[in-house]
């Protein structure tokens, strides 16, 4: 393979190597559902399948060549995507900017309509009838077209009824690939139609040394696998940026609430002021289990469970267009409501 493509963690390689296999012995669908918690490389597995599929001179054991026209056009189009990614991190132009005619990838794309332009929150049915008419056109390299879809779940209603639509009638040699952290979101109609191709969180020993191999410091590396509950992408995010210090911040805010020496009003504000919204809900549903595991009160147990799923309710409201300050307002009243209660 080309030197451009970056190597696989191990959990990634044993997936790849096993969907890889049956996709050569002609044993996959058309319809692909990738799924699994997120930033495990879900994505990455999906597009080395898919420059599997489209490489014009494979080696002998299947693997892209990394230098043919197809795999060229391929990384020209992760080039550009990469120079054009927005100050929040997502793709400038993630739908229809790709340089290979045959590789398809569609997700929050930009409303050019809105005035500013912004990201649409949901993929729309717009995205998937072309997608659709794309599909169904004859390959210009090689025989085969491949779409990937992610986020999968992002889906609206009437794109989610075009998208069964595309999925029930299959085409050969074109394939149909979802990318989901979230699959229960997708239709159950949706999710029938796929092979699902799990993802699952590696051994903690196996998570650790991959964390060691990208250059973190042991004792770091323990105690954010620890806070992440295991998840080593999670982990590697946090140690790359200050998510320890955001944990360790939304810790201290729920003492300081608890204590009743915070308002809960204000600490909203300040958690809805930034892009790290959603990573202190998810600290605090996070430091909410942490707590009810070393807790032998069934009755204080069970309210930390109800406040979690309550926290996770509110990542959910901040997709929508309710005001953020407003939805984390009440998430932290329940929280010192319910300490009162103890």
């Amino acid at each position: 393979m080309g030197d451009s493509i970056p190597a696989f963690a191990p959990w990634q390689q044993r997936i790849y190597t096993q969907v890889a296999a049956a996709l050569d012995a002609g044993r996959l669908g058309h319809g692909l559902l990738f799924c699994g918690p997120a930033q495990l490389g879900k994505r990455a597995v999906a597009e080395r399948l898919a420059r599997r599929v489209l490489c014009l001179q494979p080696a002998g054991d299947g693997e892209p060549c990394g230098t043919c026209r197809a795999c060229t056009l391929f990384d020209q189009r992760h080039q550009r995507e990469y120079e054009e990614t927005r100050p929040d991190g997502r793709l400038a132009h993630p739908f229809g900017r790709s340089s290979h005619p045959d590789a398809l990838f569609v997700g929050h794309a930009l409303n050019e309509k809105a005035r500013p332009p912004k990201m649409r929150s949901e993929i729309v049915i717009e995205q998937i009838r072309g997608l659709s008419a794309q599909l169904a056109l004859t390959p210009q390299y090689g025989d085969a077209r491949v779409a990937i879809l992610d986020p999968a779940d992002a889906i609206n209603t009437a794109a989610s009824n075009a998208l069964l639509k595309t999925l029930e009638e299959p085409v050969p040699g074109r394939y149909l690939w979802l990318v989901s952290a979230f699959p229960a979101r997708l239709p159950a109609t949706i999710r029938s139609r796929c092979q699902r191709i799990e993802f699952r969180l590696p051994p903690c020993d196996e998570a650790l040394a991959w964390l060691l191999a990208q250059g973190h410091g042991e004792d770091d590396a323990g105690d954010a696998l620890e806070a992440a509950r295991g998840h080593p992408g999670l982990a590697h995010e946090w140690l790359e940026g200050d998510g320890l210090g955001l944990r360790r911040e939304v810790a201290d805010d729920l003492r300081e609430l608890e204590g009743g020496r915070a308002s809960p009003v204000e600490t909203a504000q300040r958690w809805a002021a930034d892009d790290q919204t959603e990573l202190r809900l998810r600290h605090a549903a996070d430091l909410a289990v942490f707590e009810a595991s070393r807790l032998t009160d069934p009755a204080r147990t069970r309210s930390l469970a109800t406040w979690f799923d309550k926290a996770n309710r509110t990542r959910d409201l901040l997709r929508t267009t309710v005001r953020a300050d407003l939805a984390i307002v009440e998430l932290l009243m329940a929280w010192r409501a319910g300490l009162r209660q103890r």
